[in-house]
């Protein structure tokens, strides 16, 4: 075998390995985030709660002490479809190894989270979470069940990715329950 048609077979032989892995989405603006998640002809309505000292405790041990909630200011965004909520966005910022990913986490007028969005991601790209892998938090509630050691699968290669993945949904279903979103004015009493 030639020199060249060798290359040619390695060439062909990485583009099939490289092929295999799924393709990462190119990451997303806020506002991207946000018509993918409530597409027209839904509202979306950008509101700030303000956790009392009191809700700001019951979050921090509903969240777990590895999921730590540290801000009493909490902007997000509310979605609504003929005056009746579809969902609502939260965005969550925190570091995964070294650098930051951004997330947004959407929940349903049922409390569950309804879906998982990528914003930011500056980890090396091997560790970046999948759809598929983010698609195993739909559905769930801030319960016990909701960590690594319960229904959650860690992906492999990557548990610092997965542990704050798993720890910003923690956080950010229990501020959910603080601020209760779907209210006319957010409150965020105990």
């Amino acid at each position: 075998m030639s020199i060249w048609a060798t290359c040619s077979s390695l060439v062909a032989g990485a583009a099939l390995l490289l092929g295999s892995a799924p393709p990462l989405r190119a990451q997303l603006s806020l506002q991207e985030a946000l018509q993918a998640a409530f597409p027209p002809p839904a509202e979306v309505e950008r509101r700030t709660a303000f956790l009392s000292s009191a809700a700001l405790d019951s979050a921090r041990a509903d969240a777990g002490s590895d999921a730590p909630v540290d801000q009493s200011v909490v902007s997000y965004y509310v979605a609504t479809r003929d005056g009746a909520p579809v969902g609502v966005a939260y965005f969550d910022s925190h570091r995964v190894r070294t650098l930051n990913e951004v997330l947004m986490i959407v929940v349903g007028p049922d409390d569950k989270v309804r879906r998982i969005e990528v914003l930011r991601f500056a980890e090396p790209p091997e560790y970046h979470p999948r759809d598929g892998w983010l698609a195993q938090f739909e559905g769930h509630t801030l319960a016990p069940d909701l960590s690594l050691k319960g229904s959650i699968r860690a992906m492999t290669g990557a548990t610092l990715t997965s542990n704050a993945v798993t720890r910003s949904v923690r956080r950010v279903l229990a501020l959910h329950r603080r601020i209760h979103p779907f209210a006319p004015a957010a409150s965020a009493g105990p």
